[in-house]
């Protein structure tokens, strides 16, 4: 359940001083718990199959054990229930069964906003969301009787209640007169994105999930470096969306997750939603195609030696990709501010996630390699246009976080620390020895 910071709540932890580096809003060991559960969790599914191969019971018990290490270690460990970020204080008793009772009206009504679009849109008509809402018929029933315990105990502990959830609620019962219209818009848009993101995510972790409980260890015996990077390769994106899945789930104030603010701005949408499917099954087949069948795997196939290098870096950056995704713990979320973070990956530069992808993206697809040097300036090109879209999507979200100035100084602190000021420093250095 996401909603907006109210006004006068502090969006992250302030910086300690103007040349330090801001604490993270989550700690690694949330990334770690997480990470560690998800494998013991699949493990577990693989080996015992307690569901009997029931796909989504099985991502479901992956999940929740995912979910379950990370409100251990966020709030037995960490206190995280005690940050001023998550609005609450525990000093501050007032409860309200009229401010729950409409704060319920606004969680049905969040819940038939994005029903109703998928009823409304023939993108959710097809098979390929049916294990998403074979997953919503069990799941939503129970949320909705846990929501309400769950709302009055918050609520009641809120300085400033009248979050996302109290706007929807009090225009849904035609109070418009009481209601914030940008506090309204943004609950709506964390929720438009919830409902865009969430389905996409569980429907490849099911897939993914379905594809490592047929896993053929068997695979492992062929000779050479090839079985071994197709497997990490694969269970590497398997972990990204199975984190990434809860991370759009947990959504809550208890743990500090919840949603400070939504994009603002039609291109921070725009070059986001492009890279997904089902808009990417258009740009990237009639206008930003730059991969072939040539890849790097025939290209360096009798080259044993250097097909391992390749591959291997290959990983690396994947590797990395991953960690930028593990490291949030369950913040992640495309399209929103749920804290600052700054550790990790994070602590060397803004976009760990966005470099290590579109560099292994050239490795993979090798369009420099390809027949005739136009035909490689081209897909070159194409290339580098889906780069700069990323480079949009990094603007745009520094944009829209700029509003909170832990992030001002966080920015401050990589520009002058992280790994580019030293390249840049390393080529400068090598430009005034040349002069």
């Amino acid at each position: 359940m996401s909603t907006a910071t109210p006004q006068g709540v502090p969006a992250s932890n302030p910086p300690t001083s103007a040349n330090a580096l801001p604490p993270s809003a989550s700690h690694a060991a949330v990334g770690s718990a997480a990470l560690l559960a998800f494998l013991a969790a699949a493990w577990f599914i693989r080996v015992v199959n307690p569901f009997q191969g029931v796909l989504v019971l099985s991502a479901m018990f992956v999940m929740a054990a995912v979910a379950l290490a990370v409100v251990v270690v966020d709030v037995a460990w960490l206190k995280a229930h005690r940050r001023p970020s998550t609005g609450i204080s525990w000093a501050h008793n007032q409860p309200s069964l009229a401010r729950t009772a409409v704060k319920f009206v606004g969680l049905v009504g969040s819940l038939g906003f994005v029903g109703g679009l998928y009823w409304l849109l023939p993108e959710y008509k097809g098979d390929f969301y049916t294990t998403y809402y074979h997953m919503l018929a069990t799941l939503v029933p129970v949320w909705l009787v846990l929501a309400v315990p769950y709302i009055y105990w918050v609520d009641r502990h809120m300085p400033m209640p009248f979050d996302g959830y109290w706007h929807l609620g009090q225009a849904l019962l035609g109070r418009w007169q009481q209601v914030d219209r940008h506090e309204l818009g943004q609950h709506l848009l964390g929720w438009l994105i919830k409902g865009f993101f969430f389905p996409l995510m569980f429907t490849y972790m099911c897939n993914d999930l379905a594809r490592f409980m047929t896993w053929d260890v068997a695979h492992f015996s062929k000779p050479g470096f090839q079985p071994w990077f197709d497997a990490i390769y694969a269970m590497l994106y398997f972990i990204d969306v199975g984190l990434v899945t809860v991370g759009y789930l947990l959504s809550l104030r208890i743990t500090d997750t919840h949603l400070r603010s939504a994009e603002p701005t039609m291109l921070g949408w725009v070059v986001a939603l492009v890279c997904y499917q089902p808009f990417w099954s258009v740009i990237g087949t009639r206008y930003l195609a730059y991969e072939t069948t040539f890849k790097w795997g025939a290209w360096l196939a009798d080259h044993p030696v250097a097909y391992t290098l390749w591959g291997s870096t290959i990983l690396v950056l994947t590797g990395i990709y991953v960690w930028a995704t593990v490291i949030f713990g369950a913040r992640f979320s495309n399209l929103t501010h749920r804290g600052i973070i700054t550790n990790g990956p994070y602590r060397y530069t803004k976009h760990p996630a966005y470099i290590a992808k579109n560099l292994s993206w050239w490795l993979i697809a090798i369009p420099f390699m390809q027949t005739g040097w136009a035909e490689a300036l081209r897909l070159c090109a194409l290339l580098l246009l889906l780069n700069a879209v990323y480079w949009l999507r990094a603007k745009t979200e520094e944009n829209h976080l700029s509003a909170d100035p832990t992030y001002v100084a966080y920015k401050a602190w990589v520009q002058a620390h992280g790994i580019f000021r030293y390249l840049a420093f390393l080529v400068g250095s090598k430009v005034q020895a040349t002069k």
